[in-house]
């Protein structure tokens, strides 16, 4: 491993990009897709990157306890500090502590999440109702082992590859779920929602256990699925699928995300999530803190923090 292990223009991507994608593996060797906020957390010489997350939305921290192979998809530029149309995909290895040093969070964490998403709200009020979601706040650090970039956002060509060679070919066929691999969901309505969102992904596992990222375009629905167009993967395989949009400062955001069965080009979702934040700061501050104090009671009940 090489101590500059990606170039100056990824570099550029992965320390502008507003949000990322990060795929993490199920316990049944699928994926789910989900948009974090990297705020351009990352140390080259260290060959690391990150993103922050709450103990309170602590589902993603469990299973990358379970399974640490994670990727993160660098793949849209709009709000953030990066320009160009490269998508950048990174491959690593994540850890994080349930306990992270409050200095770290203050002089570190702190102004980067400033810069891309404005200043904290303070005061009595906002001090106390955000204690959960500004103060238990976790950082995640991914330990690169192989940045893949395309010079397009569509990933259009052949990838530039760094760090630990990529393995050859596409991962072999998984074996179909025993409940049957077809749509359990409203196939008509998912492809309804997805089409109306500007960034869609898919995730599956590659043959070396790490998550692949690619962008896809969302078709017609059948009877079989969703019909999607891209670098798919070809075979079959559980497959993670996620679609969403943001605004400047994460302020107005909406994601669906789905798990499912890939077959070719066909998409059968399996599972629906999905949320829209109001593009207002104080109705969204007061969800957050809401949502954040609600899971952390959890998290602790479960003995995750």
């Amino acid at each position: 491993m090489v101590a500059r292990v990606w170039s100056d223009l990824d570099d550029e991507i992965i320390g502008g990009d507003l949000t990322a994608a990060l795929a993490y593996a199920t316990p049944a060797a699928g994926t789910v897709v989900t948009p974090v906020a990297p705020i351009g957390l990352r140390d080259r010489p260290a060959t690391t990157v990150g993103f922050t997350t709450s103990l309170g939305f602590g589902r993603k921290l469990d299973r990358i306890s379970d399974n640490p192979r994670v990727a993160l998809a660098y793949h849209a530029r709009e709000h953030g500090f990066a320009s160009g149309s490269r998508f950048v995909l990174v491959q690593g290895t994540a850890s994080y502590d349930t306990e992270p040093d409050r200095e770290t969070l203050e002089k570190r964490v702190g102004p980067a999440s400033a810069r891309f998403m404005g200043e904290p709200r303070r005061g009595l009020f906002w001090d106390r109702w955000l204690s959960a979601y500004y103060g238990d706040r976790v950082v995640v650090t991914v330990h690169v082992e192989r940045v893949i970039s395309w010079h397009d956002l569509a990933c259009a060509g052949e990838p530039t590859v760094l760090g630990t060679p990529r393995p050859h070919g596409e991962p072999a066929s998984q074996a179909p779920p025993k409940n049957g691999s077809g749509p359990r969901i409203d196939v008509t309505r998912a492809a309804q929602r997805i089409s109306s969102l500007p960034h869609a992904l898919l995730g599956y596992l590659g043959s070396d256990g790490f998550p692949m990222i690619v962008p896809v375009g969302v078709g017609p629905a059948t009877a079989a699925g969703i019909q999607l167009k891209g670098r798919l993967p070809g075979g079959g395989r559980r497959a993670g699928l996620l679609a969403h949009r943001y605004e400047a400062q994460l302020i107005g955001l909406e994601a669906r995300q789905h798990t499912g069965w890939l077959e070719e080009d066909v998409y059968a979702p399996h599972t629906e999530t999905g949320f829209r934040a109001p593009a207002n700061k104080t109705i969204l501050l007061l969800a957050n803190g809401y949502l954040a104090r609600r899971g952390l009671k959890k998290a602790r009940a479960m003995g995750r923090g």
